[in-house]
């Protein structure tokens, strides 16, 4: 018999947890996307009467630009591709907007001459990103109802604004920015849902069935 017989086992070099990923990005690329959609769509809807208009400037860059595209990132790292261009775009959508109007669209509306030539850049940016948004919300079909409802309301937003910007008619951008805030809404349920059913708590948001069943 050994000495080290009579001598307690030593404790088991503890094993390192298995890494489970990030919590989910959606949440925070929701909500940033509805609050800088639903400044600048009050600003359209004509609610912004004592205000300067420009409150979503800001948040172009910080929460709807930088925001969504950190979620976009990090949906790359859960490897969930619907997630990762959607955000990442859209992330790249309001920082371009953003350029936009510092780097050119300001020195447009400051001639009268010029002022409607920046409504017709509008108009042309809303019509890309409207075509870039048609196949991303045939795809949302197959997420949830929540989230098809976000692609839904933004696809009509896009396609209102960019006739009434190309048109020139305030009176379809105004209506384009009551569907916005629509939309601003609809992110924001989706959003709130994301957090709640994420912590795993005594609350839970329903978010509704894929319209089409996913491929298995």
């Amino acid at each position: 018999m050994s000495v080290n017989d009579d001598l307690p086992a030593a404790p088991a070099a503890p094993v390192a947890a298995v890494g489970s990923g990030i919590a989910d990005p959606a949440p925070l690329g929701l909500a940033a996307f509805a609050l800088t959609t639903f400044l600048l769509s009050a600003f359209n809807a004509g609610w912004m009467t004592t205000a300067s208009g420009l409150a979503w400037l800001g948040y172009a860059f910080a929460y709807g630009g930088l925001g969504q595209l950190l979620a976009g990132m990090w949906e790359f790292r859960n490897r969930n591709v619907f997630g990762a261009t959607a955000f990442s775009s859209y992330g790249g959508f309001w920082i371009g907007l953003g350029l936009y109007f510092v780097l050119v669209g300001n020195g447009l509306l400051a001639h009268p001459l010029l002022a409607h030539e920046f409504s017709k850049d509008v108009g042309w940016i809303l019509l890309a990103f409207a075509i870039f948004n048609t196949y991303m919300l045939i795809w949302s079909t197959q997420v949830n109802a929540a989230i098809f409802a976000v692609f839904l309301t933004l696809e009509a937003t896009e396609v209102i604004l960019f006739i009434g910007n190309l048109s020139g008619s305030s009176g379809t951008v105004k209506f384009g920015g009551y569907i916005g805030v629509l939309t601003a809404v609809c992110a924001w349920y989706a959003s709130a849902a994301g957090v709640a059913n994420g912590m795993g708590g005594r609350f839970s948001v329903p978010v509704g069935r894929p319209l089409v069943a996913p491929r298995v």
